[in-house]
Formats: structure tokens, sequence, C-alpha cells
């Protein structure tokens, strides 16, 4: 991958990753010690409404300008929402605040179909594993800057020094864009699309080769995954592990490791054939899931070699997640490479989209069940799920797999 690629990507998707993490960890937080009531912090979920609709807005950034007009725009968007936050209060300014939230929500969502429309264009087939690297691990990047390390630091620099920061962040990334030229190819079509018929949209979105199994692969390859992973760490801490040790070992550390699969899916991918790849971390996953599930039917925090069992798969589950999550990006951008340019954009957002859907729905599941039925009929379900994903990856769609192996 050139350097211009590299830089590019890398300042994007991170700047990218920033409203999430605000949002995820560090607004919750602050807003409590303000004394907001937590009905109005869970409210604030709603505000990411935005991100559930952005395929309604993709036609329009696919046909109409180019996208480096959408990712400026979007960002000279979220430079002004950065600067009115930095002039409200969180306690007497909920409602404008909230408001605005929603906007930087809106911008960042154009911002996402934008760049990634962007990537799929200007990223071939052997920069694809670094590209997708670049993507999860700037965009994780970013959010933990913008989550736990301003977090750590809010009782020094205050709510509007918060704000200001994230205005330079963008500031730097629109010069950086503007100042970058724009590649031929990431130019509006001049065929159109009837952007306002929803309906022959999808039909030309299902049209694209490979696009029926990769939507069925991306709403269920992390439904098991995302049950023990959001469950897992409340059974250890039903049965003695601290928040604090959870903090980091399910935290800080599980992160790191998390980044680091990413990482290494980048490498490993123009090295080998992806498909096999995934069967191999399937497999491996349906290991670690099946440890976990042991884990609840005789655990004993007393037990050093049961509590050193459970950390261990922590580590391993956010390691081989992460691996995953970047090789499951490049089969989405493998697929939509073989859409026609005019719909590329929106062909990979709607693939995003179900990708989102498929981990929040299950995620929000997970919690129900475990109270309906407990801790192991629960991961009992998360195996026959995660073997339900390893079936669909052993018959992998076969222009995907010959496209990669060319």
């Amino acid at each position: 991958m050139t350097p211009f690629k590299l830089k590019l990507f890398g300042l994007l998707y991170f700047v990218q990753g920033m409203p999430y993490g605000l949002q995820s960890s560090l607004l919750p937080i602050y807003l409590r010690t303000f004394g907001l009531s937590f009905t109005k912090i869970s409210l604030t979920k709603l505000l990411y409404f935005p991100w559930l609709l952005k395929i309604l807005w993709a036609p329009f950034v696919d046909q109409y300008g180019t996208k480096w007009k959408w990712l400026l725009c979007s960002m000279f968007g979220l430079f002004l929402c950065c600067l009115i936050m930095s002039r409200l209060t969180p306690d007497m300014d909920f409602t404008a605040m909230a408001f605005i939230l929603l906007l930087m929500n809106l911008f960042a969502s154009v911002q996402d179909i934008a760049v990634d429309g962007i990537a799929v264009r200007l990223l071939s087939s052997e920069d694809i594993g670094y590209g997708n690297s670049i993507q999860v691990v700037a965009y994780k990047m970013g959010s933990l800057l913008a989550g736990a390390w301003l977090l750590t630091v809010m009782d020094y620099i205050g709510w509007n020094m918060l704000f200001i920061i994230f205005c330079m962040a963008y500031a730097v990334a629109m010069i950086f864009s503007y100042f970058t030229p724009e590649p031929e190819n990431t130019s509006e079509t001049k065929n159109g699309l009837p952007v306002l018929n929803p309906c022959k949209i999808l039909g030309e979105i299902l049209k694209v080769p490979g696009t029926v199994w990769n939507l069925i692969y991306v709403i269920i390859y992390k439904l098991g995954e995302q049950g023990a992973v959001s469950m897992f760490p409340m059974f250890l801490l039903e049965h003695g592990f601290s928040p604090a040790e959870l903090g980091f070992w399910n935290g800080i550390v599980a992160m790191g490791f998390s980044i680091f699969g990413s990482c290494f899916g980048g490498i490993l991918m123009p090295k080998y054939n992806v498909f096999s790849l995934i069967v191999i971390l399937f497999l491996m996953r349906l290991g670690n899931l099946s440890l976990q599930t042991l884990l609840l039917l005789s655990f004993y925090y007393e037990s050093f070699i049961m509590k050193g069992a459970a950390v261990l798969s922590i580590i391993l589950q956010h390691f081989l997640s992460g691996l995953i999550t970047t090789l499951t990006f490049s089969i989405m951008m493998l697929c939509t490479q073989k859409a026609d340019k005019r719909i590329q954009a929106t062909h990979y957002t709607f693939l995003a989209s179900f990708e989102v859907l498929g981990k929040l729905t299950f995620s929000t599941i997970a919690g129900i069940l475990v109270d309906r039925i407990g801790f192991p009929s629960s991961f009992c379900i998360f195996l026959l799920l995660s073997c339900l994903a390893l079936l669909h990856v052993l018959n992998p769609t076969d222009i995907l797999s010959k496209q990669h192996e060319q």
C-alpha cells in the first residue's frame, strides 16, 4: 500500500471513530457526574438512529457530486457541531446538546459512506487486507482516544476544551483531505441511477454477484460471539471477579489484543485465501466458546487455573474477533468491487448496515436469554449459532473466492 493511502485512510478512519467513543464511553459517565437522570442518559442511545438510516442517503452520496466533496462537507459539519457543543453546558442545555449530537451522528454516517466509497475505489485486491486493517485499527484508536483517554483527563481539561480538541482533529483531517489530490476514480459517473426508487436500487444491489451470500454472512457471523462477549464478563462479575479486574482484563488488555488481531489479519490476507482463513478462525472461535461454556459449569474463583483460563479465553476471544472483523470487511469489499461504480458506496453501506444490525440486535437479546434460561443454556445457543456461521463459510460464493485467488 502506498504511503498516500496509508496516511489518508488512517486519518479518516481515526476521526470517524471519535464520535462513537464520545457517545458510548465518555458521555454516559460524564453526564451522570452532572446529576442527569439515568433516563436522560439512556435516551442518548436513540441519537444513533441516523446510522440505521444511512442506507437511505447512501444513493445520494453515490450519485450527486463526488465522494471527496461529501467527505469534506461532512467533516465541516462535524467541526461546526463540536464548536457549538463547546459553548453548551450539559446540565443546562441538555435538549440542545441532544440535537447537536443527533446532527453529529448524521454527519458521521455521511462521512462513513463517503470514506468507504473512496476505499472501495482506491484499494486493489492486494491492498484490501491492509486497508481494512487500517480501517479497523484506526477506528478503534479514535474511539479509544475520544472515550477512555479523554475521560481520564476530563477533570483537568473540562467540557469546553474536550470539544475544542475534537474541532482541532476535524480541522487537521479537513486540511489534509483538501490538499490531497482527488483521485480520478472517486468522481461521479455520468450514468444516472433512479435514486428515489428504492425498489430499483435494491434490485441492482442484489444482482451484484455474491451479495446474497454476503448478506446472510454479515447477519449471522458474530451472533454467537456477541452473546459470549457481552455475557461472559457478567458471569465472571457474579462469580468473584471485581469490576476493576474486569475493567483491566476485559477492557484494556482485551482491546489491545483486538487491535493486534485486526493488524495481523491485514498481514495474513495477502498471503492466504481469505475463506480458508475464515474457516480456521471460526473453528478456533468455536473451541474457545466451548471452553467458556465448560467454565460456566464448574467455575471456582479461588482456583488460579480457572481464573487464568477465564482470562485467557477473554483475550483469545477478542484477538480472534479482531482478526475476523478485518477479514469480514475485506470480503464485503471484494463483493462491492464487483458492483457498478454508480452504486458501490450504496452497496457497501447496505452490507455494513446489516452487519451492525445483526450485532446490535443479538447483543440486546443475549441478556434476555440469560435472564430466562440461565448462563449454561444460553451459551449452548451461542455455540449452535457459531456452528451455523461455520457451516455458511464452508460453502463460500464461488465468485468471491475466485476473485481473491486471482
